[in-house]
């Protein structure tokens, strides 16, 4: 019986390793993006080696501004793997966000991303909201060279709460995070949720929600 056993565990165990064997790092050097190529992966194909060159791992642009002449006072430079085909596969990517005096970064979400902000000029009102039920907002004033961290997937927030100007730059556990914005998402989306859907779930007038419907 004893013998039987151990012959059991032994196989169990081997059996478990081999099920959980795996490389836990990249096969190669790197997969720089091909934007032309027509099989679908769960990210992008890769370009051949011998005709990768360094502009796929360059961008320059993150020194200017962002226009934030628009209603919310923001504008994101994205950096992900459509601006530098070299992120691909590496799990990384930023981002610089100009804020305009009042300006907001709008409740949001990165579905495949952690982020962290580090203030570059100016002072930011940050905060993100914990899950059900809590729905606990945790939320602080940054100074210039101070560092806040979103994690994947909370509704999180930035607002400029200075008189000048305010820049930041982000980085993100993705090379294609990924952005939902709520109030686009939910009050702007092709097609329109129905009226009486949003109506019940903010409680409020279906001809408010009509009207915020417009806006978006």
């Amino acid at each position: 019986m004893a013998c039987n056993f151990f012959l059991f565990l032994g196989l169990f165990l081997a059996l478990s390793s081999f099920a959980l064997a795996s490389d836990p790092m990249a096969l190669q050097d790197f997969c720089v993006a091909d934007a032309n190529a027509t099989v679908l992966v769960n990210g992008v194909a890769c370009k051949d080696p011998k005709m990768v060159e360094a502009n796929d791992f360059f961008f320059s642009g993150l020194h200017l501004p962002g226009d934030t002449s628009n209603a919310v006072g923001s504008k994101v430079t994205p950096v992900n793997v459509a601006q530098i085909p070299g992120l691909n596969t590496l799990g990384i990517s930023l981002a610089r966000i100009d804020y305009a005096p009042c300006g907001i970064n709008p409740p949001h979400t990165h579905p495949r991303a952690s982020e962290i902000l580090t203030v570059v000029e100016g002072s930011l009102e940050v905060g993100f909201i914990t899950s059900n039920p809590e729905n606990r907002l945790i939320q602080k004033v940054l100074h210039k060279g101070e560092v806040f961290v979103f994690p994947v997937n909370l509704i999180h927030f930035q607002r400029n709460v200075g008189t000048d100007n305010a820049v930041a730059i982000v980085a993100l556990s993705s090379q294609n995070p990924g952005v939902i914005t709520i109030a686009n998402a939910v009050f702007g989306s092709t097609p329109s949720i129905p009226s009486d859907i949003l109506a019940k779930a903010f409680q409020m007038d279906t001809k408010v929600v009509n009207h915020l419907q417009t806006k978006f």
